[in-house]
């Protein structure tokens, strides 16, 4: 098979993987073939996506697998044993190449890459290693990668792949052990979990020993430059996972506890929520229908509120049904079903309280503690610091503003009353992945 065939099946078999996709954009497509008008540039082909390096810049990955064979049958992943779909495999030197070549074009600033399982597990991650490897050691590549780990691969190969990648991940794919045995029964928590705490431990370990050479002192020989030797790094951009939502009947809650654990036993940098969509011959056991995207979205924002602003998980799932309301983000859900904790009063709640207002994010915050150091606050100045002052007034309040009681019921169900449109809207216009 010719290069640029294989690279339109692996490209597009890797755009499944949502933990470094960029989305929610508008389609655009100039050519004239994709039905566009002519112009400049696209955002529909897969192979190239968007994510965010450690220091916050966005920065475009080539985003392949390695093989979309894999020896696993699971029944919710189009590259499952069972499927039908056209194969395709990339060589070592073929994935440098393609890398290097986008590189230089100055297409791209890294690599993300993934795979099948193929052989075993210690063989695919050799592949996936040796990859990562040439491309520092050979070429001297200084740009971002991002590698897929495989879970049941030996610890030297993990700790390979940490010494030349940026970042790791090992996908947990499902939120309990039951929802895996039944739609992956060749994949384990377990294992999976076992791997997560290695990466884990290494960073740690990585870290540990950069901190210890940064405290000695550094020791000059007669006309030697003061110069301190680079401490050893491992996946300095951390690691991640990936849940796929509405395949099995977990519910948020249930989603939302899974992630709180993992962040705080193994101090991933995200998980990353994926929709269900159904794929051609599919189980029995799979849902029919694709949850509403909406739900992947309330599911980002909970997660943020657990990383971000304090909340604990079993605060923002509801105990009745466990499932986030669609029409209204978690953040409003929470503060409706808690008056007794609103209205807040600007100039005198703390930082924790101030995080819990709907409306105000982590920068807003900020920026009230220092303003009312100067002076009390008011409305206006909730403008000027360009706070959506619809949403926070009805929570807090001001020398010149007391809400009534029922402001805060007012405002959700216009939000309530928005969202429905929008989720009609949505689950018209979206188009199936498959």
């Amino acid at each position: 098979m010719e290069l640029d065939a294989k690279l339109a099946i692996l490209a597009d078999a890797a755009k499944y993987d949502a933990s470094c996709a960029s989305s929610g954009g508008t389609r655009r497509d100039s050519s004239r073939a994709g039905g566009g008008k002519g112009g400049l540039g696209s955002n529909e082909g897969a192979g190239i996506c968007h994510s965010f390096a450690p220091d916050g810049r966005c920065i475009s990955l080539l985003k392949i697998l390695l093989t979309n064979f894999c020896l696993y049958d699971c029944a919710y992943c189009i590259n499952r044993s069972s499927s039908d779909v056209q194969r395709a495999r990339f060589t070592v030197e073929e994935v440098v190449a393609l890398t290097l070549d986008f590189y230089r074009r100055n297409c791209i600033e890294g690599l993300f890459l993934s795979s099948g399982i193929i052989q075993s597990p210690d063989y695919t991650m050799e592949q996936l290693v040796g990859v990562a490897r040439t491309l520092r050691e050979v070429h001297d590549f200084r740009g971002y990668i991002h590698l897929k780990t495989i879970p049941d691969a030996s610890p030297d190969l993990l700790a390979q792949a940490g010494r030349w990648a940026d970042r790791l991940s090992v996908n947990i794919e499902l939120p309990t052990q039951a929802g895996l045995t039944a739609l992956a029964p060749e994949k384990d928590v377990a294992s999976i979990r076992r791997s997560m705490a290695r990466l884990r431990l290494s960073i740690d370990d990585a870290k540990a020993q950069k901190r210890e050479q940064q405290a000695q002192p550094i020791r000059l020989l007669p006309g030697a430059r003061p110069r301190r030797a680079a401490a050893p790094t491992f996946a300095a951009a951390g690691q991640s996972t990936q849940m796929i939502v509405g395949a099995d009947g977990a519910n948020d809650a249930t989603i939302l506890a899974t992630s709180a654990q993992l962040y705080g036993a193994y101090r991933l940098k995200r998980v990353y929520y994926s929709a269900f969509s159904p794929i051609p011959h599919a189980s029995a056991t799979l849902p029919a229908q694709a949850p509403p995207l909406l739900r992947e979205h309330r599911l980002y924002q909970a997660d943020w509120l657990m990383r971000f602003y304090g909340f604990a998980a079993d605060e923002i799932a509801p105990t009745a049904g466990g499932m986030l309301a669609l029409e209204v983000d978690p953040k409003t859900a929470w503060a409706v079903a808690h008056p007794e904790r609103f209205p807040v009063d600007l100039d005198r709640a703390p930082r924790e309280q101030l995080l819990r207002v709907p409306g105000l994010g982590v920068r807003a915050v900020s920026r009230l503690l220092m303003a009312r150091r100067a002076r009390r606050l008011r409305v206006a100045d909730l403008t000027a610091l360009r706070v959506p002052v619809r949403r926070v007034l009805p929570f807090v309040v001001l020398v010149d503003h007391r809400p009534d009681a029922g402001a805060a019921q007012r405002l959700v169900e216009a939000a309530a009353s928005r969202s429905k449109s929008a989720l009609a809207l949505a689950q018209t216009a979206q188009a199936a992945l498959f």
